[in-house]
């Protein structure tokens, strides 16, 4: 069975950084698509970075520059680095990963305060 554990969330200030982390369980998945996405309260969930089994990675405008997908796949791990934070970075942050079908972590709570 498919499982994905994020963690590193937390609360950080304007301008800091943080570092999620996504370990995926129950197969191998270095070929498969994996990504992060996030949901603010009452907002829809947005995708905010993802990165291919090729290496091929997206970002979302809003995140460019300031964000960075990575991954591990000897550990079935997927990173994000997330520096210059900005309080609108405040959301819920899930860990993606397509395996004929979409699966997703419980979700790992990042707040900036400004």
């Amino acid at each position: 069975q498919v499982q994905l554990v994020e963690s590193g969330g937390g609360s950080v200030q304007a301008g800091g950084s943080l570092r999620l982390s996504c370990v995926a369980s129950g197969g191998i998945f270095s070929i498969n698509d994996m990504g992060w996405y996030r949901q603010a309260p009452g907002k829809q969930r947005e995708l905010v970075a993802a990165i291919t089994g090729g290496g091929r990675i997206n970002y979302a405008d809003s995140v460019k520059g300031r964000f960075t997908i990575s991954r591990e796949n000897a550990k079935n791990t997927v990173y994000l680095q997330m520096n210059s934070l900005k309080p609108e970075d405040t959301a819920v942050y899930y860990c993606n990963l397509v395996v004929r079908r979409e699966y997703w972590g419980q979700g790992t709570q990042v707040t900036v305060s400004s």
